[in-house]
């Protein structure tokens, strides 16, 4: 691949990542939403678990989908030979940890950092996300003990 395709086409595949990660977090909010409604005005300690649960897997599930995309992209461009290896790059780059004992040939090495930019941005948005859906969690909580 070419400096132009490997901008390109890892631009594309960081926007559609980050796009389905941001809808996936919409659910989740939603999914919260409707969770903290069901358990009505008293707010038992065992509801923070089950919305943290909840949160963490809809988190997870969007990091995970992000790993499999970006695999698909070296195995498909044939940069990497089986899905084992292509999940296992993949991994180590979206989390930045890059082992470097499996390595992707020169024309793709571009394409394969916008792996890497992915998993900040996705990490970034996926805390801030998390600090964000705590803090209200925890502020009902406060709230149903002093009796607000």
């Amino acid at each position: 691949m070419s400096l132009l395709q490997q901008l390109l086409w890892g631009s594309l595949v960081l926007i559609l990542c980050l796009i389905l990660e941001t809808a996936i977090l919409l659910r989740c909010a939603n999914a919260l939403r409707n969770m903290s409604s069901r358990f009505g005005k008293l707010f038992m300690p065992w509801h923070t678990t089950v919305l943290i649960s909840v949160a963490l897997s809809y988190i997870l599930f969007a990091h995970t989908l992000q790993v499999w995309i970006w695999s698909s992209g070296f195995v498909l461009s044939g940069a990497l030979p089986d899905w084992n290896t292509a999940i296992y790059f993949s991994l180590v780059t979206y989390t930045t940890v890059g082992y470097g004992d499996v390595v992707v040939g020169p024309d793709l090495r571009i394409f394969a950092a916008f792996g890497a930019v992915t998993g900040l941005l996705g990490f970034g948005i996926s805390t801030a996300f998390l600090v964000g859906a705590l803090g209200k969690v925890f502020v009902f909580t406060h709230e149903d003990r002093n009796g607000n």
